[in-house]
């Protein structure tokens, strides 16, 4: 799964012609206009779907695949994941980075001490938040903020962090 990330998952068929409403699980859900080809993954296999056509509606983007016509072609496909390849995923900015390539990073503290693993990222409407498990199996919430990451290296999955008041509770 390392070399694929995914962009969607099919929620429901729309119709009866073969189209699929689809929930975007990328920042920028009009990526699918660009989308030539996705895989599906459909628990056993991955199988590639060429995309026909895209329209939104509401949160949801609603696709055609080619040669999927009919509603009981696509319809064993509901929550299966829509994947793209790393080369065929959004180029990133410069400080960007996908989410997936910071699960699992070792978060540290500025003074060298691990303070435990990202197992989750939030999004929130403000800023996300990175869920990191300590050794003692609680979590700690940290607000992805200048004053609290200090520094993310996606090469050797780690996380530097500023622990600022009151976010670590303090163990009696």
């Amino acid at each position: 799964m390392e070399n694929y990330l995914r962009v969607g998952v099919i929620s429901s068929t729309h119709g009866i012609g073969g189209e699929v409403k689809v929930f975007p699980t990328t920042d920028d859900s009009q990526r699918f206009k660009k989308l030539k080809k996705v895989l599906l993954d459909t628990g056993k296999e991955y199988l590639e779907l060429e995309v026909e056509r895209v329209r939104f509606f509401k949160q949801m983007v609603i696709v055609k695949f080619k040669d999927y016509n009919n509603i009981n072609d696509i319809e064993k496909y509901k929550g299966k994941d829509l994947l793209v390849t790393r080369e065929n995923a959004v180029p990133l900015a410069d400080n960007e980075y996908f989410i997936y390539d910071i699960i699992g990073a070792l978060v540290e503290t500025e003074d060298g001490k691990a303070l435990g693993t990202l197992t989750e990222v939030l999004t929130t409407g403000a800023n996300d938040v990175y869920v990191v498990k300590l050794p003692s199996g609680k979590e700690v919430l940290l607000p992805v903020i200048d004053d609290c990451v200090k520094e993310i290296d996606t090469e050797h999955k780690k996380v530097l962090v500023h622990l600022m008041p009151g976010l670590l509770e303090e163990e009696n």
